[in-house]
């Protein structure tokens, strides 16, 4: 007899590695939009028109009733962009995707499901122990805005956030320096035979970079500050023109302060921002002469400087009037709003499109940035340090 003849090689019969492809299937995202409760928060996350472009997509949003009033979007443009409304917040923390634009109180957290998802700003500096035990205990997963990086390795958000900020401390000093405002009657703008406004720039970032960018638009004289050379550079770069620039030098400041009409604080700090000028300094200043320290959220760079509101945003100190306000884009929330919009939007359909979150984080390192909470488990070292808790190594849950 013959013998039978085996379909299969010798090599093929021993054990063999078995090869998994992480596969991109398409899926539904069902995001939950709930209306702003912090304090003087009038953005929202997405525009009617992102909306649209999601619906349109094959995603569900469901929004709270009046969630973009602040914006001057009513819940008729969402329902026609194809939302969801309800009047019941727990409705809509109950989706697997929250998009808020500030945290989430704590009894919002309350709200919150097991293993949702939960995209938000995260302001380290403004938490307490406490909101990321409660999200532990949530399993949730959750990322930062601000910590989410793009290909470039910059910071979208911020950035986006920080050119209103620069843009709008410019525009807010115009409108104070007015006999409307009972500010000195100065007209920010170059009048033929008549001076420019004097401005004062600390700092050279991007908040920097666009208050010099349209206070030189609105034909003024300016001056920025700055210990990196490198950035002092780049400003001048960027702005296409040699303007007057300095490091910190306390002396170069006081000179500078005693004559400008407008001082604009615009630095940071990774616990606080610096105290740059002093009460003294500030007493030298012109009678009238106008503090905008747009680092407030950070501590502020004067060391006059007292956190105002938006419904009462000044105080004057020997002479000088000081606007404090936190949170400057929420002044302009519709602006803002698109801005967010923009970063948001297409981070959703990417994350859609890889089949996921846990697949859109394994391929995308920029978002994998914005990651400080894995299914309960923190991932984020910053916050660990800064609050004393356990954490992991994202990569060690992401494979």
């Amino acid at each position: 007899m013959s013998k039978s003849l085996s379909p299969f090689t010798k090599e093929q019969l021993l054990p063999q590695e078995e090869m998994l492809e992480v596969l991109k299937r398409k899926g539904n995202l069902y995001i939950g939009i709930p209306k702003e409760t912090s304090f003087q928060e009038r953005r929202v996350c997405l525009t009617p028109d992102a909306v649209s472009a999601l619906v349109n997509n094959g995603h569900k949003v469901l929004l709270e009733t009046g969630a973009g009033d602040g914006a001057n979007y009513n819940d008729k443009d969402y329902s026609e962009a194809g939302a969801k409304i309800t009047k019941v917040k727990s409705k809509v923390f109950s989706c697997p995707i929250i998009l808020k634009v500030e945290p989430p109180s704590f009894d919002e957290i309350k709200l919150l499901n097991p293993q949702t998802i939960l995209i938000s700003a995260l302001q380290l500096k403004t938490q307490s122990k406490a909101y990321f035990e409660a999200l532990a205990k949530k399993r949730a997963t959750a990322l930062a805005f601000e910590f989410i990086r793009d290909e470039d390795g910059a910071y979208p958000a911020v950035m986006q956030l920080s050119e209103i900020a620069g843009t709008a401390s410019v525009l807010i000093a115009a409108e104070l320096l007015s006999n409307v405002n009972d500010g000195n009657g100065l007209l920010f703008g170059n009048i033929s035979g008549v001076p420019p406004i004097e401005v004062v720039i600390l700092g050279a970032g991007t908040v920097g970079e666009f208050a010099a960018r349209s206070a030189i638009g609105l034909g003024a004289n300016i001056k920025v500050f700055d210990n990196s050379i490198t950035k002092l550079r780049s400003l001048q770069t960027n702005l296409g023109r040699t303007i007057y620039t300095s490091t910190m030098q306390p002396k170069n400041i006081l000179k500078a302060l005693k004559r400008c009409d407008v001082a604009i604080g615009a630095v940071r700090g990774k616990n606080r921002a610096p105290i740059l000028v002093s009460e003294t300094m500030v007493e030298s200043m012109k009678n009238g002469a106008l503090i905008i320290d747009v680092s407030i959220d950070m501590g502020g760079c004067f060391e006059t400087s007292d956190i105002t509101t938006h419904d009462n945003p000044t105080f004057i100190k020997h002479g000088v009037t000081h606007y404090c306000v936190p949170n400057i884009p929420a002044r302009y929330s519709r602006s803002a709003s698109v801005s967010i919009s923009n970063i948001f939007t297409p981070y959703l359909l990417k994350i859609a499109e890889d089949g996921g979150i846990e697949n859109a984080l394994r391929f995308d390192r920029g978002l994998k940035n914005g990651l400080y909470f894995y299914h309960g488990i923190l991932t984020n070292k910053s916050v660990a340090d800064w609050f004393d808790l356990d954490y992991s190594d994202v990569n060690l849950l992401i494979f």
